[in-house]
């Protein structure tokens, strides 16, 4: 099986090539270190400890394990791999030089054998749902411990990997160690091959998300100076088709309560001219965080064209929509404003975390809305009844507080590994 894996990687290494070289032509940040997508120009490391997170999401999810790694293990170099460039400006604006930051390879074999020569990695460590053959294989054939962290696998994504069943169970033979984020997770991981004795329940390494211990005042004071006293609620990382949904929304909501302002954060950075001019073809008065300038009364929608701040703009908002999830994206983190204590509202599409949407609706730490009808109900009646909002806030911060300890079982798997010789 793994030899038909092999030659399929071949067959499209051309259109990957043409796919990459056209989204360099039309987005600059895809020609930053194009070669190592090739499995070339890889910094030498060795020997290495390496996490592999695939965009932002991951990233921020990794922060408290390569936190965790750089203080313990100072005498290796810590070895960051992203598949895309908004992962790698996380990576840059979270960790900045204390790493070494370079793009996964794509998975031929000579590629990923480069790959391998270069940054000698010690231990592997892959976030979530990432699963490489080749590059399973190759820490397999070399011994290197590969551990893959707060693993999940949703019941929709089971069917298709069981129609590929042999590649993985092949590829999960190689002595992985499954970290997995719940007892389901696990099930599934094992169903699909995964070693009993190697796979884990160690929980969601994101419930261990450490925000900066100024992070709320900052937000306040950015919402002081720069938006007034006035009523403020945030859709973030949304994505195409949100924006216009979440707009229609806020329209309805300035009805309702005309000093409304709207923080619209867009996931992807490529996005902000089309979300721009999608603002001003509806007429909003706005203001870009770009801009510097403070909003006026007439401004209806601070646009949150910056990366890394979101978590900022929650601190600075009384109500977060968490977004990617009006449209069937799969939702984003909930977490980071639970962790400032900040209502929650979240759209009916979030396989991407589902146990975590469940045990928030479940807890009355958040509200679940299936349309734009929905969200306006919601945010207007948490602006009503602020008792309501901040009651729904604590109680997605009290969960945060009680589901915190994955990293420490994580560090407690990792640890004996990495002392291996």
């Amino acid at each position: 099986m793994r030899i038909l894996y092999n030659l399929l990687t071949y067959v499209l290494l051309i259109p990957y090539t043409i796919y990459w070289l056209l989204r360099a032509l039309v987005n600059d940040s895809y020609r930053h270190r194009l070669a190592q997508r090739f499995g070339f120009a890889y910094q030498r490391l060795e020997p290495s400890l390496w996490v592999h997170a695939v965009s932002v999401g991951e990233v921020v999810a990794a922060a408290p394990l390569i936190r965790a790694l750089l203080e313990r293990y100072p005498q290796h170099p810590l070895l960051l791999t992203t598949v895309t460039p908004t992962g790698a400006a996380r990576a840059q604006s979270l960790f900045g030089d204390a790493i070494a930051h370079a793009y996964i390879p794509f998975e031929t074999p000579d590629a990923v054998n480069r790959f391998f020569r270069r940054a000698q990695p010690k231990i592997a460590m892959i976030m979530e749902t990432e699963i490489w053959p080749n590059l399973y294989h190759g820490c397999g054939t070399r011994r290197i411990p590969l551990v893959l962290v707060s693993a999940r696998i949703s019941p929709r994504s089971v069917n298709s990997y069981r129609k590929l069943l042999p590649l993985f169970r092949e590829t999960l033979s190689h002595g992985i160690v499954i970290a997995a984020q719940s007892e389901a997770d696990a099930e599934r991981f094992i169903s699909l091959g995964a070693s009993e004795q190697r796979t884990r329940v160690t929980g969601n390494i994101k419930f261990d998300t450490e925000l900066p211990p100024d992070l709320l005042a900052r937000g306040q004071a950015l919402r002081r100076k720069v938006m007034g006293e006035r009523p403020v609620w945030i859709a973030a990382s949304t994505h195409d088709g949100e924006e216009e949904l979440v707009l229609q929304a806020h329209r309805q909501l300035l009805a309702k309560h005309p000093n409304l302002l709207l923080i619209l954060v867009p996931r992807h950075p490529q996005r902000f001219p089309a979300v721009r001019s999608l603002i001003e073809k509806s007429e909003f008065e706005y203001v870009a965080r770009t801009s510097g300038d403070a909003c006026k009364a007439s401004t209806s929608v601070y646009f949150g064209d910056t990366m890394g701040e979101v978590t900022l703009f929650y601190a600075a908002s009384d109500i977060a929509f968490v977004a990617g999830s009006l449209t069937p994206i799969g939702g984003h983190n909930m977490l980071e404003p639970a962790a400032l204590g900040v209502p929650v509202l979240t759209g009916p599409y979030v396989f991407n975390a589902q146990e975590i949407a469940d045990r928030f609706v479940a807890e009355e730490a958040c509200r679940m809305v299936q349309d734009t009808d929905g969200l306006v109900a919601e945010v207007d009646r948490l602006l009503r009844h602020p008792n309501e909002a901040r009651a729904l806030g604590e109680n997605g911060r009290q969960i945060l507080e009680k589901n915190r300890g994955a990293l420490l079982r994580l560090l407690g798997l990792i640890e004996p590994l990495i002392a291996a010789d």
